[in-house]
């Protein structure tokens, strides 16, 4: 049965979350390591929806193997951090999507989706804010924009934000500037300092993500590789063109 599993004793009530699924750019799963990373946030659970890959995932220099999509958590700043190793399947983005948003409606979460909009980047990628439930003014408090033109976001952080939408949950997204096919620190940066940060007035270093910038590319190209590979839509922002 489609589930997550809190694994610890964490209490995760009226937490923040934010999801890292690969999408365009790579920007929410660049985001979302990256945060583990630097508050070394404990593991605390799975993700056991329709749509994840039955895969088995083992990391560098350890031998333990974990579900490819797992939930971490900061108690200290009230955060969780969904951090994902394969790409959702797009056929299954709505099994997905309720699976994760039953999770998010019981425990009072509010999730942070994050979404790449490919195109022409002319220095520090714009960062937009959309949101649902009530979540706006979170947004304006936060100075984080919203869009200058209509669009939508698909694949399955699309599934995310529709189904907040539909159930009048609380969620924010935060749609940033991005190349399509290359991982992209620069816009996960901005993410976190420009949308993140602000939001939940957490303090997150991110020198390593500009330092280190080509490293964090060659390390994620290939899982850019194996979604393009594999025909399928990844999550990401896109404009409508024509009347609305």
């Amino acid at each position: 049965m489609a589930h997550v599993d809190i694994e610890t004793d964490i209490d995760p009530t009226g937490a923040t979350l934010v999801e890292g699924l690969p999408g365009a750019g790579l920007v929410g799963k660049i985001a979302a390591d990256h945060l583990v990373d630097t508050f070394e946030m404990d593991y605390a659970g799975s993700i056991y929806c329709d749509g994840i890959p039955e895969v088995a995932v083992y990391h560098s220099e350890d031998s333990e193997l974990l579900p490819p999509v797992r939930i971490y958590a900061d108690g200290e700043h009230d955060l969780l951090v969904l951090q994902s190793d394969v790409p959702i399947s797009p056929e299954r983005a709505a099994d997905f999507s309720d699976c994760v948003t039953a999770f998010v409606d019981e425990y009072d979460i509010t999730p942070f989706y994050l979404s790449g909009l490919p195109g022409e980047k002319d220095g520090v990628p714009d960062l937009y804010g959309v949101a649902s439930g009530g979540a706006i003014d979170r947004l304006d408090e936060a100075g984080v924009v919203p869009p200058r033109e209509g669009g939508l976001v698909s694949g399955p952080t699309g599934a995310l934000l529709a189904a907040a939408e539909r159930q009048d949950i609380p969620a924010i997204g935060l749609v940033v500037e991005t190349e399509a096919k290359f991982p992209d620190p620069e816009a996960a940066r901005v993410v976190i300092s420009s949308g993140i940060e602000p939001l939940t007035d957490i303090e997150v270093p991110t020198d390593d993500l500009v330092e280190h910038a080509e490293e964090i590319r060659q390390a994620r190209e290939q899982l850019a590789q194996r979604m393009e590979e594999a025909e399928e839509e990844s999550s990401q922002a896109q404009p409508i063109k024509g009347f609305q």
